[in-house]
């Protein structure tokens, strides 16, 4: 076998940049590719190392039967609910834990983890009644439980601590056993335009209407579960929610002039709508475009009139983590299916005559095609409907979503809200599949449902529109956010409650990342194997961060613990420099160097420098068999030499070449390398978190070409690496990650333009059989710089 041998050659180093690194280095070696190891939960029976829910794995379960009144006048909802909570945990439970959200209003009863804030030179009037209200009498919002009893009538005690409620059962529950409740309540429907928050009404005082959000409405049992038990930390308004699974029969009695739109299945469209919009309704079961149900013109005549009247809505949805619906006179209605797997899927819009020109034209259409697009990705949408509603801003229920995207009074509308709006509703549709079936803790990891949500959303926008302007997802996005100091960057393993840089931290940071991971580091076959397996591991269930870092490793093959350790734990920027380039050319004609030959004495035998206490204990004790005179045979070399019984001869010695032979290349060879260019890249990793390092070749004749190199390059030495290049062509120009795919922080230290003049090495054939301990694997350059 033939291999090219490098001899001595001078090599021009084209600039310094690394000096600093090289002559004050840090750590040569830190932790930035060993394992997470106890970093992650131990595995166990319920979750499996290979990241898959375990044999033993469980999860609760609770049903719910509710019905509620809307009163518009008073702007009030009353509601009563059955409970039907399984145990299918090991565990007895004493008491069973309820969110009560609405509380996040009441001035008494909320969460009461107040932000620092500063008298400002300018304040609204409502921002201003707000702040008083804070500190003033009870404003009567929040939910008022007005009883709640066992199925015999039996009172069961309960204790409201802010946004929480824990309700004391009579009788322990035992594993396998179920327990049903009832709760009846109401609260004062806030004005959310004035007090915030996702559920509410807004009012229109240009027609005097409402539309209401009911969301987080009704007393809801928190998640127990084997990982953390009860979750039942309180709900601010920023951390989101963990929820369980079940079956919801709802009945609703609204104006019956009011259109309402709902998670699950509506059980009596015959009864609710008129002949004419049922009519409507199965035609668009059946429609190519999407029909509209309710039209403009009977949305524009019933904001008009007010109906004194009421009607009841019947909808049931099964195995679904929440229930939310919206309920006004003001709405236009459309529709169309969408085929997933053969299933039909109804896609809605609701939206009032200030969004009509918008939604019309996009949201159902947009709703289509992100359950389409979601379900290539991930797992096959499961649910009957999936809907849009316009409510001035974005919040996801189970096949329901809100969101904004309002023209100006004409009609018209700019391509900044145009493009706004179909993010949002793509956003918010996507939800279904993060975290409404993979269904994560938000009130922990609000990334594990905003980020993995926001990375699909962008692989769905980029198929809606090849150019359309995403905002989070791609690499460079995220750089301005890097680039900020240290200071003020977070893990993205923060929770919920303690990010400062709430947008980018959990949106906008791990979408990147796992843009990253497809594109650069894994490649989109291995990536989206992995992370359709994880959404079908976890479809329904309750996955942590260890769930999906070792399901992408497991389902890959590939050792991912320095992303995610960087990435995800880690607060470093990338930033690879190009700190030098070198330029050879092979001397293919050199003279051939003499093999030369060297005498050298038999080694005595290595003892070590320092006896330690095993050894002396080892030869002391006469109870081991390989000690005993016996058997002799079995002691150890260093027992006979010891003593004079393994001889030793100073005297004698060996011959040993001190270099390989070699001999001149074949013309097959010479023709081979003459022509060939050789090139020597020095980087410096500035930044700290580690990156495939991505070269763009630009050559003499115009023609470009791309290197990749893994980032497991940096294993050994994560400050600075060089690494060795043969090319056909003359180079004239060097770029580091062109496509700005790694959220390199400066792109200054990227580029190289200016190329040296070539030098000159000799290269030779190397003989079969040359001396043996002669390193050939270290890198040609630094072989000729040393000799």
């Amino acid at each position: 076998m033939r291999k090219l041998l490098f001899a001595a050659a001078c090599f021009w180093a084209v600039s310094g940049q690394a000096q600093d690194i090289q002559n004050n280095p840090t750590s040569n070696h830190g932790n930035k590719f060993e394992q997470l190891g106890t970093i992650l939960p131990t595995p166990n029976e319920y979750r499996t190392a290979s990241g898959a829910p375990g044999p033993k794995y469980w999860q609760q379960r609770c049903d719910y039967v509710i019905r509620c009144t809307l009163d518009e006048k008073a702007q009030q909802l009353t509601g009563s609910e059955t409970l039907n909570y399984f145990n299918n945990s090991p565990d007895v439970l004493t008491y069973i834990w309820l969110q009560l959200d609405e509380n996040e209003h009441s001035n008494k009863d909320n969460a009461n983890y107040q932000d620092q804030n500063v008298m400002p030179a300018m304040m609204t009037d409502r921002a201003l009644a707000k702040m008083e209200d804070q500190n003033g009498p009870d404003n009567g919002y929040g939910h008022k439980i007005r009883s709640i009893t066992d199925m015999t009538g039996k009172t069961l005690p309960y204790t409201v601590n802010k946004t929480m409620m824990r309700v004391d059962l009579l009788t322990p529950l035992k594993p396998g056993q179920r327990f049903q409740f009832k709760i009846d309540w109401s609260y004062k429907i806030p004005d959310r335009i004035t007090l915030g928050g996702r559920g509410g009404y807004e009012f229109f005082p240009e027609d005097g209407n409402s539309l209401y959000t009911i969301t987080q409405w009704y007393p809801r049992v928190c998640v127990y579960s084997d990982f953390q038990g009860w979750q039942n930390h309180q709900f601010t308004g920023r951390g989101e929610f963990a929820l369980t699974f079940g079956d919801f029969d709802v009945q609703m009695t609204v104006p019956a002039d009011h259109i309402v739109g709902s998670t699950g299945e509506c059980l009596n469209y015959a009864q609710v709508l008129t002949p004419a919009q049922l009519a409507r309704y199965q035609q668009a079961t059946n429609a190519k475009e999407p029909v509209e149900i309710v039209t403009l013109a009977e949305a524009t005549a019933a904001e008009q009139r007010k109906s004194s009247q009421t009607k009841t809505w019947h909808f049931k949805a099964g195995n679904v983590r929440d229930f939310a619906w919206t309920s006004s006179r003001k709405y236009i209605w459309d529709g169309m299916p969408q085929l997933i797997n053969g299933k039909k899927v109804m896609c809605m819009s609701f939206y009032g005559k200030e969004a009509y020109a918008l939604y019309r034209k996009f949201s159902t259409r947009a709703v289509a095609h992100t359950i389409k697009t979601y379900s290539a990705f991930t797992i096959p949408y499961p649910y009957p409907v999936a809907q849009s509603v316009e409510a001035a801003n974005g919040m996801e229920y189970p096949m329901i979503c809100f969101n904004y995207g309002r023209t100006e009074k004409d009609g018209t509308y700019s391509e900044a809200t145009k493009n706004g709006m179909l993010g949002v509703v793509i956003h918010e549709v996507g939800h279904n599949f993060f975290p409404m079936i993979v269904n994560s803790d938000e009130r922990q990891w609000t990334w594990m449902d905003e980020g993995l949500n926001t990375f699909v959303q962008y692989l769905t926008e980029e198929l809606w529109d090849n150019k359309f302007p995403s905002k989070r997802g791609p690499a460079w996005t995220i750089v301005d956010y890097m680039k900020l100091p240290k200071t003020q960057l977070e893990p993205i393993m923060t929770n919920s409650e303690n990010i400062v840089q709430f947008g980018p931290n959990a949106y906008a940071k791990p979408a990147t990342g796992l843009n990253i991971l497809r594109e650069t580091i894994m490649g989109r076959n291995l990536f989206d194997f992995a992370f359709k397996e994880y959404a079908r591991r976890w479809a329904f269930k309750h996955p942590t961060p260890a769930d999906l870092f070792r399901t992408m490793e497991d389902a890959s093959g590939e050792d991912l613990d320095w992303f995610w350790r960087g990435w995800f734990y880690g607060i470093n920027p990338v930033d690879i420099s190009l700190d030098s380039v070198k330029v050879a050319r092979a001397d293919v004609n050199g003279t051939i160097p003499p093999a030369k030959s060297i005498t050298k004495k038999v080694d005595a035998p290595m003892v070590p420098e320092f006896d330690d206490i095993s050894k002396i204990r080892n030869r002391e004790d006469r109870n081991l068999r390989f000690y005993t005179d016996t058997d002799t045979g079995a002691r150890d070399f260093y027992w006979h030499y010891a003593r004079g019984q393994e001889p030793y001869d100073a005297a004698k010695t060996f011959t040993v070449e001190e270099a390989p032979g070699v001999e001149a290349l074949t013309p097959e060879a010479k023709q081979r390398f003459a022509d060939k260019y050789f090139y020597e890249l020095d980087f410096s990793n500035k930044g700290g978190m580690v990156m495939p390092i991505i070269i763009e070749w630009t050559f003499k004749d115009g023609t470009r070409q791309i290197d990749r190199i893994p980032a497991q390059i940096w294993r050994h030495n994560e400050n600075t690496v060089s690494k060795f290049f043969v090319k056909d062509k003359e180079v004239t120009g060097i770029r580091l990650d062109p496509f700005r795919e790694t959220a390199d922080i400066d792109e200054s230290n990227n580029v190289w333009n200016q190329m040296p003049a070539p030098t000159r090495f000799k290269a030779f054939a190397q003989k079969t059989g040359a001396a043996r301990g002669q390193s050939t694997g270290s890198n040609p350059m630094q072989q000729a710089q040393k000799k």
